[in-house]
Parts: structure tokens; C-alpha cells; sequence
């Protein structure tokens, strides 16, 4: 048996276009200097330093208020002989004595976490102080009044941007 010999193709040669190309211009650059001026931005003036120490007085008064009360309501949340969250205050409750006595647990844990986080936001205002970005306002960057800081020290927003938020 013969074997057929399979044709060949002939190979197509692959050729580039040419493409004519113009020499680039010459760019002549001078060699300028240039002073380059950057806009001068100029530091907002803040609250004095006595203003400073006046608003840090007043959030760690407040701090430690709060933590007084945490304390305060983590006694009473706590049993005094184990030491441990109470689960049911008497063995002997009844029924709608029981419901009593979680819902009050409840609020006294609602109060604890509401605490916790004013705790929070007054050590957020004394970083911030620490930073030097205490008193302005986190939405437009004005001062914000010492009226407003005196009430509310960890405020960082001006009464304008609060209420255009919607805020109480």
C-alpha cells in the first residue's frame, strides 16, 4: 500500500506595510524657573488655650458623672454575694412579678448602654482637643459657639448643620 503523500501548501510569506513616517519636530523647552506659589491657606483660629482647658474641665466633670452612674446601675444589676447579673430577683416571684422584673432589667441595661456611648462620644471631644480639632464643626469647619459647647462639649456640629441634618 502506497502512502499518499499529502500536498503541501505553499507558505504565505508575511509582510509589513510600510508606513512613511515624518520626523517629529523639534521642541525647544527653556529652562524657566518658575516659583511656584501655593495659595496660602490660613490656619482657622481656634479657642484659646484657658478655652480649651475650660471645655476639658467641663467633659471630665461630666465623665465622671457618668461613671459614677454606670456604676451605680451596675450594682444594681448585679448580685452582691456571687457577683454575677441576677437573673430573677426572687425564687418566689410570681408570674407578673417575673415580667416586672425583666422589664426592669431591661431599662437598667438600656440605660447602661445609653451611658457607655455618651462615655464615648466625651472621649471622642477630649481627643479631639488633644489634636487641636475641637470646636469646629465636622460639616463646614466654622467655630462652633461656646454656647453650644458649654451645653453639649461633645458637640461636633454647629447648631446650623445640626438642624440642617434634621438633629434635635
Amino acid at each position: 500500500m502506497a502512502k499518499k503523500k499529502a500536498a503541501k501548501k505553499p507558505a504565505v510569506k508575511k509582510t509589513a506595510k510600510r508606513v512613511s513616517v515624518k520626523p517629529a519636530k523639534k521642541i525647544i523647552v527653556k529652562n524657566i524657573k518658575t516659583k511656584a506659589v501655593a495659595p496660602k491657606v490660613q490656619p482657622k483660629k481656634g479657642y484659646s488655650k484657658s478655652d480649651l482647658e475650660r471645655f476639658k474641665k467641663i467633659i471630665l466633670d461630666k465623665r465622671k458623672e457618668i461613671l459614677e452612674e454606670l456604676e451605680s446601675l451596675k450594682s444594681t444589676m448585679m448580685d452582691v454575694t456571687t457577683g454575677q447579673y441576677e437573673i430573677e430577683n426572687s425564687t418566689y416571684s410570681l408570674h407578673m412579678e417575673q415580667g416586672t422584673d425583666a422589664m426592669e432589667r431591661e431599662k437598667t441595661f438600656l440605660f447602661a448602654s445609653r451611658e457607655g456611648k455618651f462615655l464615648n462620644y466625651l472621649d471622642d471631644a477630649l481627643q479631639r482637643i488633644e489634636h487641636g480639632t475641637y470646636g469646629f464643626c465636622s460639616e463646614c469647619g466654622n467655630l462652633i459657639d461656646k454656647e453650644r459647647l458649654e451645653a453639649v462639649p461633645h458637640a461636633h456640629q454647629c447648631v446650623k448643620c445640626k438642624m440642617k441634618k434634621g438633629g434635635n
